[in-house]
């Protein structure tokens, strides 16, 4: 054989070795990952019949413990039964315990851009059973004429004049009473709250608290339990 044909053949032998090798390589790792792909998929679906059984086993005891928290709901599916029977539990929150404050000062803000005028104010004042005092502000008085809480105008220096009221007008008005000079604190405070509601119906005003945002009932309430 020619020495030249010798080395084709050799080289193409080499060639064809190299690629078999090659090619039972590659099919190797292939089968090797599908095996590991196949182990992987199988310890989910083990695991999760470790879990199925072991809850079965405890749904079957009779020592069943319900888990903490609210369950999650269907929003369009009511929350509470439609018996009679069923009692509904009220679930707001306590009001909040605050120290009692030294001044408490409530507002009523007039709705109308001119203001209150003062003859309504005038009228508003006596329906609730206020007094013009010497200080020409109007105060609440009890049965010894010992001032109970106190009504300002808005405007500085927050007096009321006494004449000519066809033509004053004031964009609201002050309520202040001091809790500590007063021998029933917690009776004024309602009698407080509830004439500033009523003037608030008469004169078509809204109720401001202390940090001049609307008044809400949990305000009044944290106030009333700290006195």
């Amino acid at each position: 054989m020619d020495k030249e044909i010798l080395r084709i053949v050799i080289i193409a032998t080499g060639l064809i070795i190299v690629i078999v090798m090659l090619t039972w390589g590659y099919l190797k790792d292939r089968k090797s990952q599908r095996e590991m792909d196949f182990d992987d998929e199988s310890e989910p679906q083990t695991a999760l019949n470790e879990t199925v059984n072991s809850t079965d086993d405890r749904y079957a005891d009779d020592e069943y413990i319900e888990p903490l928290g609210p369950a999650i709901v269907n929003p369009s599916e009511s929350y509470y039964s439609n018996d009679e029977d069923d009692e509904e539990e009220d679930f707001a929150p306590a009001p909040q315990r605050i120290a009692t404050p030294a001044i408490i000062q409530f507002c009523l803000v007039a709705k109308a851009e001119e203001g209150f005028n003062g003859l309504d104010l005038i009228r508003a004042f006596r329906i609730a059973g206020l007094k013009y005092g010497s200080l020409k502000i109007f105060e609440r008085l009890d049965a010894n004429q010992l001032v109970d809480f106190g009504v300002a105008c808005m405007v500085e220096p927050g007096t009321f004049p006494s004449g000519h009221l066809d033509t004053f007008y004031c964009p609201g008005i002050v309520f202040f009473m001091q809790p500590d000079a007063l021998d029933d604190a917690l009776a004024v405070f309602d009698d407080y709250v509830e004439t500033i509601r009523m003037l608030a119906i008469e004169l078509d005003g809204d109720i401001w608290d202390h940090q001049r945002k609307p008044l809400t009932e949990a305000t009044v309430q944290a106030i009333r339990q700290s006195l």
